[in-house]
């Protein structure tokens, strides 16, 4: 199966071209903002250097959040707008249940044995976390939420915990001495997880819907934008 998996949820840019578990193409770049202006180009290049046409995928496969709103937004109608074009299922996938199917099966055990639950993390920007739990086998034990940084260790259930995503170090720091490691995997979506996880899923028919847990800080006009007279 040929996917093209992209993400732009978080501070990032990440795209490849994914068939049957081997990379043809990949990009990567760290970016605050831009990635509206950046995408599609980057995706033609990726396109272009694994000499594989729109017309040969299988799969498109994006990240639907939590994460930056725009970036969400972006990742979402590129998505569909290929899809559309190449009449080709999309696949959307949560920004937090990539994170977590990185970390390594060493990982999620303790050297005892003990199963350690896997907390993705991902820094708003604004003093909180979106954050969900996942089990060892990376079966999701919570809904992507909105927390704050101490309400963690509460999701965790006081066992140990491995925490992975760009906001470990700052939840580490508020946790207990020793409660949780910070994984090894990428602080960020890597697409080609992205895509290994697409590959599996059945079609929505109704396509990817954006995972946003929190509103919006723009509290929208009560009158609707109409001009007053």
């Amino acid at each position: 199966m040929l996917i093209l998996a992209f993400d732009t949820s978080g501070a990032g840019l990440d795209i490849c071209l994914w068939r049957d578990g081997a990379v043809l193409a990949a990009h990567r770049a760290a970016m605050d903002r831009g990635q509206a202006e950046a995408l599609m180009p980057a995706i033609n290049a990726v396109m272009a250097r694994a000499g594989v046409d729109y017309a040969a995928l299988d799969r498109v496969a994006v990240t639907c959040g939590p994460g930056s709103f725009t970036g969400v937004r972006v990742s979402l109608a590129a998505a569909r707008g290929i899809a559309l074009a190449a009449d080709i299922a999309c696949i959307g996938v949560a920004s937090t249940e990539v994170l977590a199917a990185a970390v390594p099966a060493h990982e999620r055990r303790t050297g005892d044995g003990t199963a350690r639950r896997i907390a993705a993390v991902i820094d708003t920007k604004r003093g909180d976390l979106y954050a969900q739990m996942f089990s060892a086998d990376g079966a999701a034990l919570t809904p992507p939420l909105n927390v704050a940084i101490n309400q963690v260790a509460q999701l965790a259930d006081a066992g140990p915990l491995v925490l992975v995503g760009d906001a470990a170090a700052t939840v580490t720091a508020a946790l207990a001495a020793g409660h949780a490691v910070i994984s090894a995997a990428p602080a960020h979506c890597d697409a080609a997880v992205l895509a290994a996880l697409a590959a599996s899923r059945a079609a929505d028919t109704g396509g990817p819907a954006p995972i946003y847990v929190r509103p919006p800080d723009i509290t929208p006009d009560p009158t609707g934008g109409r001009l007053r007279p």
